[in-house]
């Protein structure tokens, strides 16, 4: 017997009715030919309660052993095991026969009942994977839920403030991260002013189409080889921007002060240890160094 609610074991003709015709009805139910010396059938259930337990309650599934009930197996002609017949309304309206491996087993479930449902998400895992995206309305939206209840989740404030700054609200994203409370936090507090100070300076310098016009005239322009990395940062173009100021820090590692080498350490804050792309930028800096 199954500990399931949608998973259950027929027991004689009334228990079919009840269990499979009534309540195909109201949901598609599966119906599971087996028996108890039928590899096959035994290697086959599991899958079928996996599938049908990821639907929760928008699919069932009926297990009737075909060597106890000989009345059920001569009403619907099963001649083979393991048979898989779906029930809807009342009727059969599909099935199988035979061992299937799972991908068409969920093929023929298409046609018949809606796709589950994913779990849901933990709200900050589901503000995370929008806000890299660049879905940042969706995650503002998750993450005000999460802060109404906990205002000093500091993982959520720092990325609320981050898609403040996206929609240029620069001063109430600065207000948000200076509410963020404790040390555990200085990486990603630090990353997120990196994207403030980028984004306040992207807005006072020349656009990038200007930045690009004067570098296809003048290769070695440093000015205009900063300005439009910080324009491609404020835009989140990360590789082309590391890429330029790591040039730009070969060329001229004293330009405006080590200011290259200075900022593709905030960028580094601002992706994190784990990108890929700062760890790739991170090696070549040290070997530009020494």
């Amino acid at each position: 017997m199954s500990d399931s609610p949608y998973i259950f074991d027929i027991a004689g003709s009334a228990s079919f009715e009840k269990l499979v015709i009534e309540n195909s009805f109201e949901q598609p139910v599966l119906v599971d030919f087996w028996a108890e010396w039928c590899a096959p059938c035994k290697a086959l259930m599991p899958l079928l309660a996996k599938i049908t337990e990821e639907y929760r309650g928008e699919l069932l599934l009926a297990k009737v052993n075909c060597d106890i009930e000989q009345d059920i197996v001569a009403r619907f002609g099963i001649r083979s095991l393991p048979t898989v017949v779906l029930f809807k309304d009342g009727q059969p309206v599909d099935g199988f026969t035979g061992a299937q491996p799972e991908s068409a087993i969920r093929e023929l479930l298409k046609t018949h009942v809606a796709e589950p449902a994913p779990e849901a998400a933990d709200p900050m895992e589901a503000a995370q994977a929008l806000f890299s995206e660049g879905r940042f309305a969706d995650a503002e939206a998750v993450l005000k839920v999460l802060l109404t209840e906990n205002n000093e989740h500091a993982t959520a404030l720092i990325l609320y403030a981050r898609c403040l700054a996206e929609r240029n609200e620069l001063d109430e994203a600065e207000a948000v991260l200076n509410a963020v409370k404790g040390d555990e936090h200085k990486q990603a507090l630090a990353g997120a002013r990196a994207q403030l100070t980028f984004l306040r300076q992207a807005s006072e310098l020349p656009d990038a189409a200007s930045l690009k016009t004067r570098l296809a005239q003048n290769a070695d322009d440093d000015e205009a080889c900063y300005q439009l990395a910080v324009q491609q940062l404020a835009r989140q173009h990360y590789e082309p921007a590391l890429d330029a100021l790591l040039k730009l820090f070969v060329r001229n590692r004293s330009y405006a002060d080590g200011l290259a080498h200075k900022t593709l350490l905030q960028v580094f804050d601002l992706l994190g240890n784990d990108h890929p792309l700062v760890t790739a930028y991170r090696r070549k800096l040290y070997q530009a160094i020494y």
